[in-house]
């Protein structure tokens, strides 16, 4: 049985706690957790540049100057926002998701679990190495951006706070798949059909406005659409719909997916190797 913050199991280990939160546990969760990318970042920072990278070279190859202005930008302006929280939100998901998994696989989740630390504490130790990466990644290619076709920040703030949003979000999400799957069969299954499609499809590589009427009212629905339409404001100073929305609709859900998986630690649902 785990000690609870109250127990004197904890203070028989010689935990120090400052109110109700596990500081020092959180910190080394978090440490692990950014050491573990970092320690490979040719594979998980490196690599999800160059894949953006190749992504604008093919695009501005295959279009020239062809292609005309969408939403009132010349196209690579308009691409690059939606390039970088597509980079952003499968960067977080990939964080968690494969922490978890590969945790499980191994035998070595209880190193996780056994330790005084609460559902919450576990949550904010995964998401906060998630968002690192995010973050990264994101200030890797907007300053790519910057350097390759000048394209500065509109509102800094906005963009922080969507590529955030984003980070939460997949990263909480990639926390569920990871839980749920039992093996790297079934979380392949999980980017491959559901991850990456959504972040393809919703409005990356195009406006959603010039989709017909049932699949733009569909998109709508799509709370990843919102973090890329909320990108693309924050850095170039157009979106499809309201940012206002698309900032109301991302935290709701970000709320919505971190209570499922502080819920879902808290139980220990499906998390034993």
């Amino acid at each position: 049985m785990r000690p609870t913050p109250t127990s004197p199991g904890f203070r028989q280990m010689g935990v120090r706690r400052f109110g109700r939160m596990n500081w020092l546990g959180l910190y080394t969760l978090s440490r692990r957790e950014i050491m573990r990318f970092m320690s490979v970042w040719q594979q998980t920072i490196f690599a999800p540049l160059m894949t953006s990278a190749l992504f604008v070279i093919v695009f501005a190859l295959a279009l020239g100057r062809n292609r005309g202005e969408v939403m009132g930008l010349p196209y690579l302006a308009f691409l690059g926002p939606g390039i970088l929280m597509m980079t952003v939100i499968q960067n977080a998901f990939a964080n968690t998701s494969s922490s978890i998994i590969s945790a499980k696989m191994q035998g070595n989740i209880v190193d996780t679990l056994m330790p005084p630390l609460s559902a919450g504490e576990i949550l904010a130790g995964y998401l906060i190495g998630a968002v690192t990466r995010a973050l990264i990644v994101a200030a890797a290619i907007a300053a790519g951006m910057a350097l390759a076709i000048g394209q500065g920040v509109a509102h800094p703030v906005w963009a922080l706070g969507f590529v955030v949003l984003g980070a939460l979000l997949m990263g909480g999400l990639g926390l569920l798949a990871g839980i749920v799957a039992q093996k790297f069969d079934q979380m392949a299954v999980i980017t491959n059909f559901i991850v990456t499609p959504l972040s393809f499809l919703s409005g990356t590589f195009y406006s959603v406005e010039a989709l017909p009427g049932p699949f733009r009212a569909l998109a709508h629905w799509n709370p990843i659409f919102y973090l890329i339409d909320g990108a693309r404001y924050g850095i170039a100073g157009v979106s499809d719909a309201p940012a206002l929305r698309g900032l109301a609709v991302c935290t709701l859900t970000v709320a919505l997916v971190l209570f499922t998986a502080w819920r879902w630690l808290a139980t220990g649902y499906r998390m034993k190797p």
